[in-house]
């Protein structure tokens, strides 16, 4: 089976803590050349010097804020027209606040919607082209298992969810062509910042101790733990590969078995 991504050149946005931290170490690992994108300069030059060099690849880093659409598009645009080339692209950006949809403002919505399916599309505009030439694309976007069951309590980010699924889902028809695929990963409950925050929320709400509604919470799942972001880099790095060629279109749980349906 072949995973080696020598020579590929990666581009993983959100990538300087949790899942997209855990990617491009993994991409880096199967020697991948690695460009971390995120608005931190400073956690991103950190995260630089953790990436694996042992097959003498080139990392870099590109600073923009993904709640900025115009600025993302304005920094990938002058960086893929005068630097490199990418075959494989990670869209991955932190879900919306927490609360009903009923509750959310209209702004909330747009913020949402332009920091993931806008930025999304800037992305894919400015790389596609040169996927094409090279006959090698990988567009894998880090979503949630909301796509297939709505969470309780995160009306706007399965809204924008379901939205960017549908997107990759109709781009991944149009791409298919041209040896470039375009997958959904889903993270189930991952030990993340973000999770520790749902965590703590959900326990202030329910008026229970942070520690004894985690282990409510993952005794309610089949696995009766959290995922890793390894492990969800794991199936990433697999989906960015040679050997997932004919792996396109499709929402992948990466949940533990813990999504209700097929």
């Amino acid at each position: 089976m072949d995973i080696n991504l020598t020579g590929k050149n990666a581009l993983v946005c959100g990538s300087t803590q949790g899942i997209g931290k855990a990617i491009a170490i993994s991409l880096a690992s199967l020697g991948a050349n690695v460009t971390l994108m995120a608005r931190n300069e400073g956690t991103l030059k950190e995260i630089l010097n953790e990436l694996d060099k042992s097959k003498n690849q080139k990392h870099g880093f590109l600073v923009a804020d993904f709640f900025n659409a115009d600025k993302v598009k304005e920094v990938i645009q002058n960086f893929s027209q005068s630097q490199q080339e990418f075959h494989i692209l990670i869209n991955n950006t932190g879900g919306p606040a927490p609360g009903n949809t009923f509750d959310a403002k209209t702004e909330d919505f747009l913020k949402a919607i332009s920091a993931h399916l806008v930025c999304n599309q800037h992305l894919v505009q400015a790389l596609v082209p040169i996927m094409k030439k090279s006959k090698y694309g990988r567009i894998i976007n880090i979503i949630s298992t909301s796509v297939k069951v709505p969470i309780v309590g995160l009306g706007v980010s399965n809204t924008t969810r379901g939205a960017v699924a549908s997107w990759a889902k109709t781009l991944a028809t149009e791409l298919g062509q041209f040896g470039i695929t375009v997958n959904n990963v889903l993270p189930g409950l991952t030990k993340t910042g973000r999770l520790d925050n749902l965590i703590k929320n959900r326990a202030e709400k329910a008026g229970k101790p942070v520690a004894e509604y985690e282990v409510f919470m993952q005794e309610s799942l089949p696995a009766k733990r959290f995922g890793k972001p390894e492990e969800v880099a794991d199936a990433v790095a697999f989906l960015a590969s040679p050997a997932a060629a004919y792996i396109n279109g499709i929402n992948l749980p990466v949940d533990g078995g813990s999504t209700p349906c097929l």
